[in-house]
């Protein structure tokens, strides 16, 4: 997978501008919200600011072209949805190491000598759980459940 193809898939996850009162990343847009990039001008966000920004920050501090190529996209999403740090260490959770958000060469190791569908399963697994213990799950949970399954059924095609 290639960046993107992974922001393309991204943006059938995101919309547009919206500001919902029980989101606490507040107002967001194309998916970067308020609480995120409070310097930002949300609203008037562009499509390429938007993808620019996934590029840097998520995509590339991430090394998401490190990684197996079958969770690259989960891990990705999973890095604009719940945060850089929360998936790194739900991938680190879903290997076995310490879960200390940095994906170093013990983390790193762990994961290449998984079975990609296996890590792609137990990372997913991992995913659920964090997103049901979450206090807005009965607002938001429906839709992050949603786009899990539609990831996975995009991963095993």
């Amino acid at each position: 997978m290639n960046f993107d193809l992974a922001f393309e898939r991204l943006m059938g996850h995101e919309g547009r501008y919206s500001f919902n009162p029980k989101d606490p990343g507040g107002e967001t847009n194309w998916g970067i919200s308020k609480r995120s990039y409070p310097n930002l001008d949300i609203r008037n966000l562009t499509e390429d600011e938007a993808k620019a920004i996934y590029k840097k920050d998520y995509w590339d501090a991430m090394r998401i072209e490190k990684l197996p190529p079958l969770i690259q996209f989960d891990v990705f999403d999973t890095s604009v949805n719940a945060g850089r740090q929360k998936a790194s260490q739900l991938l680190q959770r879903a290997v076995g190491v310490v879960e200390d958000g940095l994906l170093g060469m013990a983390s790193m190791e762990a994961i290449n000598s998984m079975e990609p569908a296996h890590l792609l399963a137990r990372f997913n697994a991992h995913r659920l759980i964090h997103m049901c213990s979450l206090d807005t799950f009965s607002t938001f949970g429906r839709g992050w459940t949603r786009r899990c399954a539609y990831n996975l059924l995009e991963a095993l095609k």
